[in-house]
């Protein structure tokens, strides 16, 4: 079954997503290094990585059942200086996961509502991702709210922050 024009779209625009995604990210990333938080900019950094990724699996999926994909210009992300803190960036960070579980949800319905079975199986895979990266958005936000503004506490998160391991090593070691 080929993928409707419909689909097409809307999985071409969550594949520019995941990679306003990744951008965002790195934007993040780097706001962290200003605040000298090394660890938690690195956790940031896998996670662009991670976005990049999940934009793959969209690629692939779209070339597989004979789809165009579209790539869209990435336009510059916020301004980062209004993160003035940890916490504040990994709020943003939640609120971006948010909306994008939005879209998901949304693409699920209309694989069902398309009965395109296909699909629905490779978003299902996105939905359970989504439910991790909250889970582990709103843990991360708890720990920040629990050491507040505690300089020994920050530290030790922003350590703890620096063992995360890149999703790309894992996947392409031997």
């Amino acid at each position: 079954m080929k993928l409707t024009q419909k689909m097409q779209d809307a999985l071409n625009h969550q594949l520019n997503c995941e990679m306003m995604s990744s951008y965002l990210y790195l934007g993040m990333s780097n706001r962290l290094i200003e605040l000298n938080f090394v660890g938690a900019s690195q956790w940031m950094r896998m996670q662009a990585e991670e976005e990049l990724v999940h934009a793959m699996k969209l690629y692939s999926y779209l070339q597989d059942r004979g789809g165009r994909v579209k790539l869209a210009n990435l336009e510059a992300t916020q301004e980062a200086g209004h993160w003035n803190d940890m916490v504040s960036v990994f709020k943003a960070a939640l609120a971006h996961e948010e909306l994008i579980s939005t879209n998901f949800y949304e693409m699920v319905d209309l694989a069902l509502a398309e009965r395109d079975h296909a699909t629905n199986n490779l978003l299902q895979w996105f939905v359970a991702e989504q439910v991790e990266e909250e889970a582990t958005l709103v843990t991360l936000i708890q720990k920040l709210e629990l050491v507040g503004t505690s300089g020994p506490g920050l530290f030790l998160l922003d350590q703890e922050l620096a063992t995360r391991v890149s999703i790309v090593t894992i996947q392409t070691a031997p």
